[in-house]
């Protein structure tokens, strides 16, 4: 709304017609104007009155003169009540401007012509109807009234035989109200650009105070404007949810809302922390304070920054891990080459004819703990790198039986621990590499604690009813979790099995989330349940 009325105040700034609409100021001021028709009326009314013997007012025809001047003041009478009505502001202001030039023009040849001094009135009702008109017209008005002098004057000339010398003081007199409107024309001008640049100041003072009031509602640290009573001004939503609520706090104290703040920012006005600029303080274990003078002083007001201390330390923990990530990755990468190295030679010495039952033992020792560090290492690699999924439809059932023949294969397990069950007709958006290493990782951890008969694990497909999601559920009938491991089930380097490196289920987890999935332990009455909830392709 701000920025529509920050456009159109800048179309009016180049735009000089009156608005159609013509705000109360237009109408207040033609008030005036009528109310100052009707003190001139009145003025001139006593003149006549207590001054015919001395006065020019009325000299010639007497009669005329008042009832001319009674006309002219009733005219102004019932123009000050039409006013009121607001009815078509231009015509009433011609209206009235004509009526000026006539009556004034009958005045001027009711009292002896051009040499009354009548005429001057005419400036004043020029200089009025231009400034009110914002210069609109007022040419044509001078034009007018130049032109009705004229032709009194010309009457008089013709028809009283009075000099023609007198026609240079009228025209001076028509000079004077064509420069008197050129003048109030320019004023108007001015004056209306003015109040336009003025609306627009206007309009973007209050956008930039709207800015201003969103960005600090929306700063993640708590902002507090207070006065230099200590009255509160302004107060973000952050610096509520640090303090509590502050209700309606334009009448609210800050030493009232919060005492100990109140207390620091008195501290560092009396000058006991011995600063004059800034001040920065703990205000308890979770709050740090800044305060920053307003311009003019501490005396003039505040800003107040609260800043939340355990967003901060959360924030240096997360960075903290991603270093601690950084260099992990870079230790498992050193230690690739030579595992492999190790791995290697003890393949060779296993190869050898007279080695004894002791050594190949050992050797066996070595081989499985070289793969299990190998398995870590590369954990750790897949961890470390961003996971970036190529979402594809995948026809559940038929990738689900191919992945158990691989892994039975792979494993050196019987196939028939494995069960498949569910909708043979389901498909889901996932990347085929991520689900099948998803599922890698679950089926692992299943047939590490299953009993290993048949149908010890159970992997079943089925669509969650009237929706696009898709559940596929690895059961073991093994002891299941205990309560004690639950809670740090899907953290990463938490395992309860020996050998384990407890980035199976963290990694898996992951995957999931860069697919648009969801992995989750289900509470079961017999082995431990896994859901993978994703979303359908069809």
């Amino acid at each position: 709304m701000a920025v529509l009325a920050e456009r159109k105040t800048r179309r009016d700034v180049d735009d000089t017609a009156i608005p159609a609409g013509y705000p109360e100021p237009y109408w207040r001021s033609l008030q005036y104007f009528n109310v100052y028709r009707l003190v001139i009326g009145l003025v001139l009314l006593v003149g006549a009155i207590f001054g015919h013997n001395t006065s020019q007012l009325g000299s010639y025809d007497r009669p005329l003169f008042f009832q001319v001047l009674l006309t002219y003041l009733l005219f102004t009478i019932i123009f000050v009540g039409v006013v009121r009505t607001r009815w078509r502001f231009n015509v009433q202001l011609a209206l009235q401007v004509i009526a000026d030039i006539v009556f004034i023009v009958m005045l001027i040849y009711a009292s002896n012509g051009i040499t009354s001094g009548l005429g001057l009135l005419l400036l004043t009702t020029l200089a009025g109807a231009g400034l009110i008109s914002r210069g609109r017209l007022t040419l044509l008005y001078a034009a007018l009234a130049s032109i009705a002098v004229l032709l009194e004057h010309t009457y008089e000339v013709i028809v009283f035989q009075e000099g023609v010398s007198q026609y240079v003081q009228a025209g001076f007199l028509s000079i004077g109200y064509f420069a008197t409107a050129l003048v109030a024309h320019t004023l108007a001008r001015l004056t209306l650009q003015s109040e336009r640049i003025a609306a627009q100041r206007e309009v973007d003072l209050a956008n930039l105070s709207e800015v201003n009031r969103l960005v600090i509602q929306d700063m993640p640290d708590g902002v507090i404007v207070v006065d230099g009573a200590g009255m509160i001004r302004q107060i973000n939503r952050q610096a509520e949810t640090l303090l509590g609520p502050a209700g309606d706090h334009n009448t609210l104290l800050l030493a009232d809302y919060a005492p100990r703040l109140a207390e620091h920012l008195g501290r560092w006005r009396s000058g006991a922390a011995g600063v004059t600029a800034a001040y920065v303080a703990s205000m308890d274990d979770r709050h740090g304070l800044r305060f920053v003078p307003v311009s003019g002083g501490a005396d003039a007001g505040t800003v107040i920054f609260l800043e939340d201390l355990t967003r901060v330390r959360e924030e240096a923990q997360q960075m903290k891990l991603a270093a601690i990530g950084r260099l992990t990755a870079n230790i498992a990468h050193e230690i690739r080459n030579p595992l492999g190295s190790i791995s290697h030679a003890a393949q060779l010495l296993h190869e050898e004819p007279d080695g004894s039952a002791t050594t190949r033992r050992l050797l066996g020792i070595i081989h499985e703990n070289t793969q299990r560090l190998n398995r870590m290492v590369n954990d750790v690699l897949g961890l470390n790198r961003g996971q970036v999924a190529h979402l594809e439809a995948v026809e559940v059932d038929e990738f689900v039986r191919q992945f158990v023949g691989e892994f039975a294969e792979t494993e050196r397990t019987d196939a028939d621990v494995f069960a498949v069950r569910g909708d043979a007709a389901l498909t889901v958006l996932f990347d085929r590499t991520h689900l099948n290493q998803i599922l890698w990782n679950l089926c692992r951890n299943a047939l590490r604690h299953c009993r290993g008969k048949t149908g010890s694990v159970t992997i079943i497909a089925q669509r969650v009813r009237a929706s696009r999601v898709v559940k596929l559920d690895v059961i073991d009938d093994g002891p299941g979790i205990a309560p004690e491991v639950r809670g740090g089930l899907f953290e990463p380097f938490v395992t309860a099995t020996a050998g384990g490196t407890g980035l199976g289920l963290y990694i898996a987890r992951e995957l999931c989330v860069a697919n648009g999935a969801t992995l989750d332990y289900v509470e079961s009455s017999a082995g431990a349940q896994f859901t993978l909830t994703c979303r359908a392709a069809g």
